[in-house]
């Protein structure tokens, strides 16, 4: 059960019109020290961004997202987790950001988990993110999921794509690659199946050098060209 590097990078070139095309267009992660530069208050903000773009358009979310940095001090960790439920509650009135009660009770519980994770390692969350290996990006996605508030699901990988941390994404064109690798037979929602994902972009990345981001980028091009 294996993908074969050069197989995946001459149909993925085929699709462009020069070598300088096809690497234009994938994506490309933040270096781990970009990440650690991050304050953790961006880290809250993008993890607050995915729980509320997760069941809407994007474009509609993020048009509001100044707003709400407006609106949540700019997202500082230390200052969202005193968010009493009554203030909570306050913004449900204001008009300039999407106002839905469940979600926006993420922040503070976030801030939260942030806050825990500092103690715990004694280093700041962005040095944490920065650190994890991405050989085992699917306990990372494990823990968000566990630890953090409205993280589990695709909503983990979507958190670190949008702060930067190389991560894979398991899209409908992605997964349908893999099963047709035989790397999986369904959607992998259990942690063999996650497992097996893993080794198998784990064998890419040592095959190419590219990060887990790219390689997930070119598998769902083989499927859907127009990715």
């Amino acid at each position: 059960m294996t993908l074969d590097y050069r197989w995946l990078h001459d149909m993925v070139r085929n699709r462009f019109d020069s070598d300088e095309a096809m690497e234009a267009f994938l994506p490309r992660p933040l270096t781990p020290d970009e990440l650690k530069q991050l304050g953790d208050d961006r880290y809250l903000s993008a993890m607050s961004l995915r729980v509320f773009r997760a069941g809407m358009k994007h474009s509609v979310v993020d048009a509001r997202w100044p707003a709400f940095e407006d609106a949540f001090w700019g997202f500082d960790p230390e200052k969202m987790v005193l968010l009493t439920p009554e203030q909570v509650d306050g913004y449900m009135n204001n008009e300039r950001i999407i106002r839905h009660r469940t979600k926006l009770q993420t922040i503070p519980r976030n801030a939260q988990f942030i806050l825990d994770i500092r103690q715990e390692q004694g280093t700041s969350f962005a040095e944490f993110i920065a650190d994890w290996p991405s050989a085992d990006i699917i306990g990372l996605w494990r823990l968000l999921a566990r630890r953090g508030a409205r993280l589990g699901g695709r909503s983990a990988a979507g958190f670190l794509r949008l702060i930067g941390k190389d991560t894979f994404l398991l899209t409908g064109d992605v997964v349908a690659r893999l099963i047709a690798a035989n790397i999986v037979d369904q959607f992998p929602t259990n942690q063999r199946d996650q497992q097996r994902v893993q080794e198998a972009f784990n064998e890419l990345q040592q095959a190419s050098g590219r990060p887990l981001c790219q390689l997930s980028a070119m598998l769902s091009l083989t499927i859907n060209p127009r990715f």
